[in-house]
């Protein structure tokens, strides 16, 4: 008996399991599952599951999602103002969800399909449609469609909750009169439209010419006042460069002033040393002349004593002065030589020196005219006020140095004809009032160098042997002698002895 109570109890599970399998049913979102039978209010699932109990229960379906239904008049209806119109519309509508609205809606349209649902609210939707109709103009109805869809769905609303049905709006597709009146009224419309448009584009054109000659009055005034700045500034560049200009012309005057001065004083220095020279050679010459006649002396002498000797001497002699004559002059020529030679080297230097000035002062007047011809004049007259300062500084102190480092020089330039002499004779070599021989040799360099001396005295004033006495230790400091007249304008020597 137990295995057949145990197979009883497990059949009856298993079938109890297979019914309670059977009824599980699980509704969409978009329908609404009615489950009525034993109970007394019906269970209603939406997008959720539930069992409904095999035999004793049943289940229907009510439909929840949006429809869409045309509504037309379906001829034409009279306006208010008595015009015939026919208006195509549609409107959404779906079953109310809350609970009321589904008890309602599921004892008319349960397990209606879409089609079906749309055919029972057309013919309502249709009447509450044309009573609307009767109440507005046309013109407000062609005008303001929306507030007409509003009112027909406002107006319909009342009946769709008597059917638990919600509309979610109502929409004016078409409006057509019987008389062809819209269309007048669009031509009308559009007349006005048209003439409101023509009225604003000449006011349009007119605003914008007058913008025109205004930008246009505007732009000429502006143009007429930056031309006259324009030749404002032209002016005054223009008086502005005649008055650098006429600068420029005094302060180049000037520079040209200076050069001429600056050339005067070279050709004035050149000449002094060509004077120099001169002078110079005519000392060798008179120089020459008695040695000449010293010699002539001489041999006179030696005829009276010995006449054989003498005319052997006197041949000798006469030889040995024609080739002194020769030496000295051969001497004479190349010192003078030598003079014009420095002579024009100075006046090549003087004239490079003008060169390189003139090439200097082009370069400034390039340089001043790519900046400033003010800046020209300024650095041109710095410059030449340096220079004379340097001449200044030179001509004072540095001219007494320049003489004494000259002498050595004029020592050796006076000895240097006497190397070419080979060999020399000497007669009678003991005293008389104009010496002997030997002493007049030795004395040559010193004679001529002191003539030198007095000679640049008598012509510059500068008494070079009183300045290098007054440079001794015994000037200064016993007899307190001082040196003094060295300025520029003051060439003279003074000494001074207290």
């Amino acid at each position: 008996m137990e295995p057949f109570v145990i197979a009883a109890v497990v059949a009856a599970i298993i079938i109890f399991l297979g019914i309670i399998a059977s009824g599980y049913v699980k509704a969409p979102p978009d329908k609404a599952f009615i489950i009525s039978g034993w109970r007394k209010n019906p269970k209603i699932l939406i997008g959720r599951s539930g069992i409904k109990v095999p035999f004793l229960e049943r289940k229907d379906t009510l439909m929840l999602k949006q429809i869409s239904i045309d509504i037309k008049t379906n001829g034409y209806v009279p306006t208010l103002d008595f015009i015939g119109v026919d208006i195509d519309a549609v409107a959404k509508v779906r079953v109310k969800t809350d609970t009321e609205g589904i008890k309602i809606a599921m004892k008319n349209f349960l397990n209606m399909d879409e089609k079906h649902i749309s055919e029972a609210l057309t013919d309502s939707l249709q009447g509450n449609m044309r009573e609307i109709i009767g109440t507005v103009k046309l013109k407000e109805l062609n005008t303001d469609r929306k507030k007409f869809g509003d009112e027909v769905q406002s107006k319909a609303q009342t009946d769709m909750n008597a059917l638990g049905i919600e509309i979610i709006s109502c929409n004016i597709q078409r409006i057509e009169d019987e008389k062809g009146l819209i269309l007048a009224l669009g031509q009308d419309n559009m007349s006005q439209i048209q003439k409101d448009a023509s009225i604003a584009k000449a006011q349009a054109e007119r605003d914008v010419a007058v913008a025109e000659a205004e930008a246009k009055r505007i732009a000429n005034e502006a143009q007429v006042a930056a031309e006259t700045e324009i030749a404002a500034r032209r002016n005054e560049l223009r008086i502005k460069q005649a008055d650098l200009k006429k600068e420029s012309d005094i302060k180049q005057a000037a520079a040209d002033a200076a050069y001429e001065i600056q050339k005067e004083e070279q050709r004035k220095t050149i000449e002094i040393t060509t004077a120099n020279a001169n002078i110079a050679k005519q000392e060798r010459e008179i120089e020459l002349k008695k040695k000449s006649v010293e010699v002539t002396e001489q041999t006179l002498e030696a005829e009276i004593k010995k006449k054989a000797e003498a005319e052997k001497f006197a041949r000798e002699q006469r030889a040995q002065a024609e080739l002194f004559e020769r030496q000295r002059k051969a001497e004479a020529e190349k010192f003078e030589r030598e003079k014009e030679a420095e002579a024009r080297k100075i006046q090549a230097e003087a004239d490079m020196y003008a060169r390189a000035k003139e090439a200097e002062g082009i370069r400034a007047v390039g340089e001043a005219e790519a900046k400033a011809i003010e800046a020209k004049g300024i650095a041109e007259a710095e410059a030449l006020e340096k220079k004379a300062e340097a001449m200044k500084k030179y001509g004072q102190a540095a001219m007494i140095e320049m003489i004494v480092n000259a002498l050595p020089e004029m020592a050796a330039a006076i000895a240097k004809p006497l190397e070419s002499i080979d060999k020399v004779t000497i007669i009678d070599g003991g005293s008389s009032e104009g010496g002997n021989g030997v002493s007049s040799m030795g004395s040559y360099v010193p004679n001529v160098l002191a003539k030198t001396i007095a000679t640049m005295k008598e012509v510059t004033g500068l008494d070079l042997v009183e300045v290098m006495k007054a440079e001794t230790y015994d000037a200064k400091v016993n007899r307190n002698v001082n040196v003094s007249g060295l300025g520029k304008d003051s060439v003279p020597v003074v000494l001074t002895e207290e």
